[in-house]
């Protein structure tokens, strides 16, 4: 009987074992294919490397170079009027405010192209000379002599306001131009301050820098109509129209304006880096009365600041012999150019003086000044 208990759980060990060993081993057959179903692991995590910063630009100290190159026409003349040519560089002596300058080129100019205003009287004062057929005709065959198929002239006629009656053109077309303009047939005031004016502003704004600019005036000066003198110019006028005489402070103002509105003038010439060249019709007859002396004396001045010539011809054929000699001298023009001071301030007038020294009895005409430019 004992026997059979031993027996009996030793039976039911053996099954609860064996139970147990293929529990085990079936758990341990789903833990397997558990594992092997998912999905797997993601790759080890590394950090990103670092971008290089982008290398500092380098900072330079940058040394701005402004040119300042100042191109200075020049006429050399001998005794008897005529161009003297073949000079050099050594042959010049240029001085800016006293100081001399390094002279860095010497232009030809044939090869640099020239802008011309050509200021064109019609007032009465001009065309009742009973030659104004002649000055047109003087003054268009002027352009033809002097210009190349490079340069350009632009046309204003000069009366109670400035008129621009052809912008810058070829020879042909500006001489044409001038051929055409018709004469005054009535009474009309001069604003000839206001015509010069407008003239240098004109080149001023649309002649390349580069080229020469001259300003070729054909009139007697004399003002009426300009906006700084209109009014005593009027007043004075009826006075004299009504017999009476007009009062002393008047007149002292009136002239003081003529003063002052030459002298705005000449800034004007020479901020356009224009030469100025005036012929005047009236011939001998300027030099009888004080007006006509008052308007050669200011013409003569600004000529002689911007390196031109004022003319008085004698008669008709003086007025083309006068028009032969400014063609002439334009076409035989030196032209110096230095660097100037880039550290002068912009708009400061600065004088400069051109000699030969190694010439003697020989007459030197440039202009007397500059003002400097916006940089």
């Amino acid at each position: 009987m004992m026997k059979d208990r031993k027996r009996i759980t030793f039976l039911w060990l053996a099954f609860l074992l064996g139970t147990l060993a293929i529990f085990l081993s079936n758990g341990s057959t789903r833990a397997q294919k558990r594992v092997q179903d998912l999905p797997p692991p993601p790759p080890k995590w590394k950090p990103k490397p670092t971008p290089p910063k982008p290398a500092e630009p380098e900072v330079l100290d940058v040394v701005r170079v402004t040119s300042n190159l100042v191109m200075v026409p020049v006429s050399v003349t001998d005794s008897q009027g005529q161009a003297i040519q073949g000079l050099t560089v050594t042959d010049f002596r240029l001085e800016e405010e006293g100081k001399q300058q390094e002279i860095a080129e010497i232009g030809d100019p044939e090869q640099i192209p020239l802008d011309i205003a050509i200021l064109f009287d019609i007032s009465s004062s001009v065309s009742q000379k009973g030659f104004f057929a002649f000055q047109q005709n003087a003054a268009a065959t002027f352009l033809k002599q002097v210009m190349k198929p490079v340069d350009k002239a632009a046309v204003f006629t000069i009366a109670s306001n400035p008129v621009l009656v052809q912008p810058l053109a070829p020879a042909e077309v500006a001489a044409s131009k001038i051929l055409a303009i018709p004469a005054a047939t009535a009474p009309v005031p001069t604003a000839f301050y206001d015509t010069v004016v407008a003239a240098a502003k004109y080149l001023g704004e649309n002649s390349p820098g580069r080229n020469r600019r001259v300003i070729v005036v054909l009139s007697d000066g004399d003002d009426n109509f300009s906006e700084r003198i209109k009014g005593l110019s009027v007043a004075e006028a009826r006075a004299t129209l009504k017999g009476e005489v007009a009062p002393a402070s008047s007149l002292v103002s009136l002239q003081d304006r003529h003063r002052r509105a030459i002298a705005d003038l000449e800034q004007s010439v020479l901020k356009a880096d224009a030469s100025f060249y005036s012929v005047n019709p009236g011939g001998p007859s300027v030099r009888l009365n004080q007006i006509s002396m008052r308007a050669q004396t200011g013409m003569t001045a600004v000529a002689e600041a911007s390196g031109g010539t004022a003319f008085v011809p004698d008669g008709e054929k003086d007025l083309e012999v006068v028009f032969r000699q400014v063609a002439a001298e334009l076409r035989g023009q030196y032209l110096l150019g230095y660097y100037a001071n880039a550290e002068v301030p912009a708009g400061q007038f600065r004088r400069i003086a051109v000699s030969v020294p190694t010439r003697q009895q020989v007459k030197v005409r440039a202009r007397q000044g500059y003002y400097t430019k916006q940089k």
